[in-house]
């Protein structure tokens, strides 16, 4: 019993995170799970975004971003502001998958 409840919680946290880095960009902000800014400089981030040409790439929360084509496809719905203050994740993007990352992982609980 004990390992089925462990292994329940462990299957959805792992299924999450997973499902966190699927992302789609909406027209409103009213449709949107997160409002997001891109800053001019990575150290300006919460988030350092690589954008992943495959949806298995896109793996945790670690900020692999994976764009659908269709919102039901994705697990957050994003909204791109255009003022720095409107947003709730301030992002950057950047060349190579290994420079993506939490400057600020007090943001990270948007993701999940």
């Amino acid at each position: 019993m004990k390992n089925t409840i462990l292994f329940v919680l462990f299957s959805t946290f792992y299924i999450n995170s997973i499902e966190a880095q699927l992302v789609y960009s909406v027209a409103y902000a009213h449709q949107a799970d997160l409002k997001v800014f891109v800053v001019d400089y990575a150290h300006q981030a919460d988030l350092k975004v690589f954008k992943v040409s495959y949806k298995h790439q896109a793996d945790g929360n670690s900020g692999l971003w994976f764009f659908t084509e269709y919102a039901h496809n994705s697990d957050k719905k994003i909204y791109f502001v255009d003022y720095k203050h409107q947003a709730d994740l301030k992002i950057f993007f950047v060349s190579y998958k290994h420079q993506a990352s939490w400057n600020s992982k007090n943001k990270k609980h948007l993701l999940y």
